[in-house]
């Protein structure tokens, strides 16, 4: 029997669009994981890890993660075992450099 087919979302949009209320509701109904930056990003920063600290600073600061920082923690992310089904990413990429970066590493990771 043949594997069923990836299910891969980006939501784009300005702060409170509803992006995060959609990515829940669709995450639901297709079971696959909502990987939202705002969630990765706090997660990073309670586990207390190198990059959580690192993230932390950055916040505090009141800067916006950079891209090479911010695409390392996506990449990460994208190495579980649960989104090789499909997946909904919320709040990233940004902008039109951003969206670039990601499109190579959907290539590099084999995402459809």
């Amino acid at each position: 029997m043949g594997s069923s087919p990836n299910r891969n979302c980006i939501f784009v949009g300005a702060p409170g669009s509803g992006k995060g209320t959609q990515a829940k509701k669709i995450q639901e109904s297709l079971r696959i994981p909502h990987i939202s930056t705002g969630d990765i990003l706090r997660a990073e920063v309670s586990h207390g890890s190198a990059l959580g600290q690192e993230v932390k600073e950055i916040l505090a600061s009141g800067k916006l993660v950079n891209d090479d920082l911010m695409l390392k923690i996506i990449k990460s992310s994208f190495q579980k075992s649960d989104v090789r089904v499909g997946f909904i990413l919320d709040g990233y990429p940004r902008n039109l450099s951003q969206a670039q970066s990601l499109s190579e590493v959907f290539s590099e990771l084999q995402f459809k």
